[in-house]
């Protein structure tokens, strides 16, 4: 059997990459690659599909389209790109191969265990035929990944321009679901916070936010959910950028607001504290210094300036979308080609 790539002077083909539609900043960054994405979707005449098979989601990927379930099996499918324990099952009922054994496979991790960090097993774990990839070094640390073979590919974000204007004194940040989330995404301490400035809080279910945390919404205000583009012009806005989550992994909502020259105050915590250096903003876990830096880069928009301009320059040497495309490259070429050896042997 030949492998699923072939060399044309010097470059290797496109892949026929199969990949669920679970994190849309995630994949909207995985999709700018040279490959051709086929995105399950489940849904008929562009209804909504279910969480199995969501499709583009209106997304413009030029790269990717929707397959129905239905059709993956007459695909020539190089390699599938996992993200929950599911898809394993899936790949099976709807190709009728078995992802490792019988079609190279790669498992993207995008979150930090959800109950005991340091007790918790990885569901690859005792696997060593699907390569597993973190998306911070801190989930890769906090995972128990037994014997499966793991790597670290940090987020890379498309460069949306340096759009800061922060002619608003008004904090912002992104929270999908954050009255549910709660703890989680660090949604209980937006009403101390907004104490120092009001806070915008745009994302998903976002719109009751006030009454759930009992502040006026002149103070937290659920914004809703906005396309890309506009909300890259919203966010940027803002006097400064607030980051809560108290457990999960690194947010690709700092990372953009970092390249949109955003200063940033964030909750130390997880992998924020090695992903935003001191000049780019305040880090720290004591939500009085947290306040404080809201409030002095409120009040002093010329340091709110400049120290987002050093955000920019941090996320543009450390976010490329180059450098994080070019590391997939790399691994879905390292699991092809360790899939084909095995089976040739």
């Amino acid at each position: 059997m030949e492998a699923p790539t072939t060399e044309t002077n010097g470059a290797a083909e496109p892949l026929n990459v199969l990949v669920w539609h679970v994190h849309g900043p995630w994949l909207n960054s995985f999709v700018q690659g040279r490959h051709r994405y086929l995105v399950p979707y489940d849904g008929r005449d562009g209804a909504p599909g279910s969480e199995w098979a969501r499709g583009l989601c209106g997304r413009p990927w030029p790269t990717a389209r929707d397959i129905a379930p239905a059709d993956l099996v007459g695909e020539n499918i190089d390699v599938v790109v996992l993200q929950r324990p599911r898809e394993l099952d899936l790949v099976s009922e709807w190709l009728g191969r078995s992802p490792g054994a019988d079609l190279p496979a790669v498992y993207v991790e995008h979150d930090t265990p959800r109950e005991h960090a340091a007790l918790t097993r990885h569901p690859l774990a005792d696997r060593t035929d699907i390569p597993l990839v973190h998306v911070t070094p801190f989930n890769r640390l906090m995972w128990d990944n037994g014997r499966c073979p793991t790597t670290v590919i940090p987020h890379g974000v498309r460069d949306p321009g340096l759009l800061y204007t922060g002619e608003l004194a008004r904090a912002a940040t992104i929270i999908n679901d954050p009255i549910p989330r709660w703890r989680i995404t660090g949604t209980d301490l937006l009403a101390p916070l907004s104490l120092a400035a009001p806070i915008d809080v745009y994302g998903t279910g976002t719109e009751d936010l006030a009454n759930a945390l009992q502040v006026p919404p002149e103070r937290v205000c659920g914004a809703g959910d906005f396309t890309q583009d506009r909300l890259h012009a919203e966010l940027a806005r803002h006097r400064l950028f607030v980051h809560t989550p108290r457990w999960t992994s690194l947010g690709l909502s700092v990372i953009e607001a970092m390249y949109l020259g955003m200063p940033i105050v964030a909750l130390g915590t997880t992998e924020a504290s090695a992903s935003i250096p001191a000049d780019a903003g305040v880090v720290s876990t004591e939500p009085d210094i947290l306040a404080e830096a809201i409030r002095q880069f409120l009040h002093e928009p010329v340091f709110a300036e400049l120290t987002g301009k050093a955000a920019r320059h941090w996320a543009q040497a450390n976010f490329g979308i180059e450098q994080f495309l070019g590391r997939w490259d790399a691994a879905l070429a390292e699991s092809t080609a360790a899939h084909q050896t095995l089976r040739t042997r």
